[in-house]
């Protein structure tokens, strides 16, 4: 019997301590993301879904955190390039520099010396990711790789990308006494939305970046080159809009690219996505994350609404330029007006906007016509949208004695007399 007990109390503690582990763990890991139990399951170490139009984050995983972006870098090396004055000139002609010919793989295959028309190489950089097509572009529009890296990094931070630092116009992994050549997820995004969404030379991005196939020759005519897009999302779902590959081994698998649907236009940014032999996993996640956004994501409209279309003039009179008014003890109301606008979002199902309406109940005279006196502030998830500041309309003036005595002198002026006594006998009349 004392066996008996012995063992029914050790399988007792055995459950007590199964109990509490699985409570400690529950608590101390949670296995969900932003509560979305489709994206568990991605690939990358660091993945970002972006709503293009905006530029709000719809979803983060490690979307700050640096990293190696290997080929993807040549986004920005195309529409700096697509931007530059150089490319005013529809057939500018580029020399092959020997830093370009002694470019590793991927490249195009150049010797130095040679002659290329610039617009060509575009399409070798894009389709192809030729890294000696990107040395010699970045020569071309700055003089040097180190000064083109100068203006790719000004420019990442005229667009907002603030954890991103550009080494090389191709990607290929490098690293300086200022860091490693990185981005980040949320970064790359920007860059992204920048160049099909905000750059003036967008339409031209969106064309070399969606070509099929390319063919072209040196200048000369020596020899004949053909580019193939390697950018399998174009062909993978509808409205696939724009995109790039990228490798390197310490970057891994990498990937940046653009779908528009239904007017809706998403952006997703995947970092160290996986190594060989793991080449589709970018593939994979570009899809979970693409159909995430295209079921969950529809705009909404709000209309924004002036709550009090007056406000209370403390010790105020009404400004009148052709009469002079009653200064009343009692103050006076003055219109407000502010230049609202309908509001559209891209939200979710369960997402809603809050407004946040920041105006006085009354204000001290004197108070001048256009004088901003508050604001309605609209914000999704505490993170300010849009901001509109609220006006008055009139002029009010502090009531004092000498506008006291003003109206008084007004009130038995002859030519105030003269109009009262007009008035009396329209009234007989009628």
């Amino acid at each position: 019997m004392r066996e008996f007990k012995k063992w029914y109390f050790r399988i007792y503690l055995f459950f007590v301590r199964i109990l509490i582990v699985s409570m400690i763990i529950g608590i101390s890991f949670p296995v969900h993301v932003f509560g979305t139990t489709e994206l568990k399951q991605l690939y990358a170490l660091s993945a970002v879904l972006m709503d293009a139009d905006s530029g709000r984050i719809l979803f983060s995983k490690n979307g700050q955190e640096e990293r190696a972006m290997a080929s993807t870098t040549k986004i920005m090396t195309c529409i700096l390039a697509l931007e530059s004055s150089i490319m005013d000139s529809e057939n500018q002609i580029v020399t092959v520099s020997d830093q370009a010919a002694a470019q590793p793989k991927v490249r195009l295959g150049m010797v130095a010396g040679e002659q290329f028309y610039l617009k060509d190489l575009l399409y070798s950089l894009m389709l192809e990711s030729h890294n000696d097509s990107a040395v010699v572009i970045a020569e071309a529009v700055a003089g040097s790789v180190e000064k083109f890296a100068d203006q790719m990094n000004q420019k990442a931070r005229t667009i907002g990308c603030y954890s991103t630092y550009f080494i090389t116009p191709n990607g290929l992994d490098a690293a300086d006494s200022n860091g490693i050549h990185h981005t980040t997820a949320e970064d790359l995004a920007r860059i992204m939305r920048y160049c099909i969404m905000n750059s003036k030379k967008q339409e031209e991005f969106l064309t070399i970046t969606r070509t099929e196939t390319y063919q072209f020759q040196d200048v000369e005519g020596k020899r004949s080159f053909s580019c193939s897009n390697h950018n399998a999302f174009l062909n993978m779902m509808d409205g696939a809009l724009s995109g790039k590959t990228g490798f390197t081994s310490d970057a891994g698998y990498c990937y940046v690219g653009a779908l528009r649907r239904d007017e809706r236009t998403f952006i997703v940014a995947l970092l160290a996505c996986g190594w060989p032999n793991n080449k589709s996993y970018k593939w994979s996640d570009m899809r979970t994350l693409m159909t995430y956004a295209l079921d969950h994501y529809q705009y909404k409209t709000f209309e924004i609404e002036l709550p009090v279309r007056q406000i209370f003039i403390n010790n105020g009179i009404k400004a009148h330029s052709d009469m002079i008014a009653y200064p009343g003890k009692n103050g006076t109301k003055i219109p407000l007006t502010a230049n609202l606008k309908p509001i559209s979002l891209l939200l979710k199902e369960d997402e809603t906007i809050s407004v946040d309406y920041e105006i006085p109940d009354q204000l001290d005279a004197p108070v001048m016509k256009e004088t901003r006196v508050g604001r309605i502030r609209c914000t999704l998830n505490g993170k300010l949208i849009c901001e509109y500041p609220v006006y008055t309309t009139e002029n009010a003036e502090k009531r004092t004695f000498e506008k006291c005595l003003e109206y008084i002198f007004h009130l038995f002026s002859t030519e105030n007399l003269y109009q009262r006594a007009g008035n009396i006998k329209k009234d007989q009349a009628r």
